[in-house]
């Protein structure tokens, strides 16, 4: 088993000013966990990154991808990561489309940072490792655990900014519990979407659009121009004012644009409802539906594909697997490289 710390507030204590800063190491965190030498696990660490959550890259997560991998080819039977919260909804998302191998990976952290009573971080840890070792979390691709609950990184959200149960799946539920010292899983990942590496020469800038109430085309003109795809989280099923379309329309025919909902849980629809600025309006014009796939990590998901050269028909299909809650476990996909380590795959 490998730990690959990278900070944030389970890694943080107090330093030379009135706050927190990750500082704690990835063998610091392992050696304070209650209970852990009596599982008989062996831990390898790897101090990857300290940094908070909030300053993680993808460049980071996609190094942190290559790093796994290498851990995992050469005997690793799972790997931990810890991280700040801020980000894990993201980066777990990431590291779930760039993890081809059936062998787990699991991201932690903590939302009492060590300084504080009730510090969550070493059990959180513990039940994350549990997850790691568990042959029933083999071919779940990257999950995460927090609060004894096991989540697929695909649908797991941050829902509080202070609360220890912050973490939710707020449309599947968790998939599993930590329990007595065992994973029990409840339900498995019917299928994974996997993709290439992003490229290392080129940044993706790929813009997230958040829809309000009377908004006017002036900040998404300005911001259309400087992007190379672009997430638009819509009212509701997918719906967005009159004003915008006109835009949207223009911007659609330049760079992919992925219409999502702005709603916490539930999914676009494609097909209700008819009239300018509607999600049947939006979709006719070219915009892509994200179906259950939430805003930001719609954002990922284009963000990577663009990196990884994809072409628009091969972004539309892939949204159209990763934006489906429970369709059946094969779609061939095909990559712009004809890369076979990238498809829909069934999870086992």
């Amino acid at each position: 088993m490998v730990v690959f710390g990278l900070g944030g507030t389970i890694a943080m204590t107090s330093g030379t000013g009135e706050g927190v800063s990750p500082t704690l190491s990835a063998r610091d965190l392992v050696d304070a966990v209650p209970g852990l030498a009596s599982t008989g696990i062996e831990i390898k660490v790897v101090d990857f990154r300290r940094s908070p959550g909030a300053s993680l890259t993808v460049a980071d997560i996609a190094a942190l991808a290559t790093a796994v991998a290498r851990q995992l080819a050469t005997g690793a039977t799972g790997v931990v990561v810890t991280q700040g919260t801020d980000t894990i909804e993201e980066t777990a998302y990431l590291l779930d489309l760039l993890h081809h191998r059936p062998e787990p990976v699991v991201v932690t952290g903590a939302m009492r940072n060590p300084t504080m009573a009730g510090a969550d971080g070493p059990a959180n840890l513990l039940a994350a490792i549990q997850t790691a070792a568990s042959p029933n979390t083999r071919g779940q691709g990257c999950l995460v655990v927090l609060a004894d609950e096991v989540h697929a990184a695909r649908w797991v959200t941050k829902t509080h900014s202070t609360s220890g149960a912050t973490f939710q799946s707020l449309d599947t539920g968790p998939i599993g519990y930590v329990l007595e010292d065992a994973v029990r899983l409840l339900t498995r990942v019917p299928y994974r979407l996997t993709i290439p590496a992003p490229s290392q020469v080129e940044r993706a800038r790929v813009g997230l659009y958040t829809v309000t109430l009377d908004d006017d085309p002036t900040f998404l003109d300005a911001i259309g121009p400087c992007c190379d795809g672009l997430v638009v989280a819509g009212f509701g099923v997918g719906h967005v004012p009159k004003p915008l379309v006109a835009t949207l329309t223009t911007l659609a025919g330049r760079i992919p644009i992925v219409l999502a909902s702005r709603t916490p849980a539930g999914p676009l629809l494609t097909s209700t409802y008819d009239f300018p600025g509607s999600e049947r309006d939006l979709l006719a014009r070219g915009l892509i539906p994200a179906g259950w796939l939430h805003p930001y990590k719609a954002r990922i998901l284009l963000r990577a594909l663009l990196a990884a050269q994809s072409k628009p028909q091969d972004i539309a299909a892939a949204f159209a697997v990763a934006g489906n809650l429970g369709e059946p476990a094969s779609w061939p996909w095909p990559t712009p490289n004809g890369d076979s380590s990238s498809a829909c795959v069934a999870a086992t």
